[in-house]
């Protein structure tokens, strides 16, 4: 199977219960944001400017587990900003877990290794040296790392920790291959970050998942190169979806880079274009969602808009009315499913009856669609029961070609800074000290210095190094 049977069954029941119901409007999946602070400042994300007079709130653990009971969805996709900065990640996890519900994590990846050590600390037996042996060969841990797990002490093994379970999935934010995602997220290493801590979760045990934005200007073939690559590294599923112009997004690239956003999203028919194969891929991966909305990524047929189903919780409320767009927000969730005028939103027949909706074709407004049988095509149940019960794609092969298509950024001296590190190393800039200084290359100690504040002080100031270079 495609999808865990136990989380096949879950889903199936709660789908089932509300149309025997038949409850109009209901949640599949929650997307919880206890926090927006993030260590990256990623194009195309809004969230640090939507939210930037609130980055340093977070919504109380209690009141986060009282949204999933809440909204009773069976899933809940913990994002943010970055989920794994907020304190209480562990106790949600395991709050949510006891709550019976399928989880994702949705991350970034930069802190999962250090998570994933706590873990070992806290379990460590005799038992586990071969696996510690398989994490240091592969220098997923180093020598003292591995110490630290095994000296663990009791408050270490009492510590409420992030372990393994068929319930979680680890959900890994790439956007490319190195060069592209280390781009996109604006920062470079951390592509790198990302394979070495889907290759330890994957020797400790967990599940892991990969959730990736296709833009404007992806190539469709690296995106075939990005599933094969982490395929090979039997990774357990895929989502993907593509970039699309919403509000706080748009505003944040014309304010902090000053970019024409149309340049980097994608219209509705530039997304039909890059999805065109994207029925392939579903044969050839193992690609979360439905071939009904995988069609209607592919433009083979129309979906009307669901985003009720997946609804949002975050520092303000129920937000509304979808997970990119706001027109408000809201105490409770019934409240929003009252409230929201839900016809004006949407493209029905062609036809945006907001304008902003016009090119989206987003996975949280249109995939539970083909889950709950909005747009109902003859055969359309049994291409989703064929689909999920049928034979997981096996791992894609790996091989030191794969990999070097991989790493096509900075690992061999040509990430997106390549040319403006040359320059301030050269002689006439005169500034490889300082540069020296600034740029780190050990992604997990360096990640939360400007963590939450959209700072980009390194940014600008690496910007202006070039500039006052290329006057000498």
């Amino acid at each position: 199977m495609r999808f865990p049977f136990a989380l096949t069954k879950k889903i199936a029941s709660h789908i089932i219960k509300h149309k025997i119901r038949k409850t109009p409007k209901f949640a599949m999946v929650l997307q919880l944001e206890p926090l927006h602070t993030c260590n990256l400042t990623c194009t195309g994300c809004g969230r640090i400017r939507e939210y930037s007079t609130s980055l340093k709130d977070m919504v109380p653990l209690e009141q986060c587990l009282q949204a999933a009971i809440e909204c009773d969805a069976p899933m809940v996709s913990v994002c943010g900003g970055e989920p794994l900065i907020y304190p209480k990640i562990e106790e949600l996890i395991a709050g949510l877990l006891e709550q019976g519900r399928v989880l994702y994590i949705c991350t970034n990846g930069m802190f999962m290794r250090k998570k994933m050590r706590d873990y070992l600390a806290s379990v460590y037996s005799p038992a586990f040296e071969p696996m510690l042996k398989q994490l240091l060969e592969g220098k997923l841990i180093s020598e003292k790392e591995a110490e630290v797990i095994r000296k663990s002490d009791a408050a270490a093994r009492k510590k409420v920790v992030i372990a393994p379970t068929k319930w979680m999935y680890w959900n890994v934010h790439v956007d490319g291959l190195e060069f592209t995602h280390d781009l996109i997220v604006e920062r470079e290493g951390v592509f790198k970050e990302c394979v070495e801590a889907i290759k330890m979760a994957k020797i400790c045990g967990y599940q892991v998942a990969t959730n990736t934005t296709v833009y404007r200007e992806t190539d469709v073939a690296e995106i075939e190169d990005m599933f094969k690559y982490l395929s090979s590294l039997e990774v357990d599923g895929h989502t993907i979806s593509p970039g699309y112009d919403y509000d706080a997004a748009k505003k944040d690239m014309v304010s902090r880079l000053g970019k024409d956003p149309k340049q980097f999203f994608l219209t509705r028919e530039m997304t039909r274009a890059k999805f065109a194969k994207i029925q392939d891929w579903g044969k050839a991966f193992t690609i979360f969602g439905t071939p009904v909305y995988q069609e209607f990524l592919a433009g083979k047929r129309e979906l009307t808009c669901t985003a009720w189903a997946i609804p949002t919780y975050n520092v303000k409320g129920w937000k509304a009315p979808c997970y990119l767009m706001t027109d408000g927000h809201y105490n409770g969730y019934q409240e929003m499913l009252s409230k929201v005028a839900w016809e004006k939103y949407g493209v029905v027949n062609g036809v945006a009856r907001d304008p902003r909706c016009e090119h989206c074709m987003v996975h949280c407004g249109y995939d539970p669609s083909g889950a709950l049988g909005t747009n109902y095509q003859s055969g359309d149940n049994w291409k989703n029961i064929k689909y999920n019960f049928g034979a997981k794609p096996k791992p894609f092969p790996s091989s030191p070609e794969l990999a070097k298509r991989a790493f096509n950024g900075v690992t061999i001296g040509k990430g997106h800074l390549a040319k403006a590190t040359a320059i301030i190393n050269s002689p006439a800039a005169g500034a490889r000290g300082a540069f020296a200084n600034e740029v780190h290359h050990d992604n997990e100690a360096h990640v939360g210095s400007h963590c939450g504040t959209g700072d980009t002080t390194e940014r600008d100031e690496l910007l202006a190094k070039i500039k006052d270079a290329k006057k000498d």
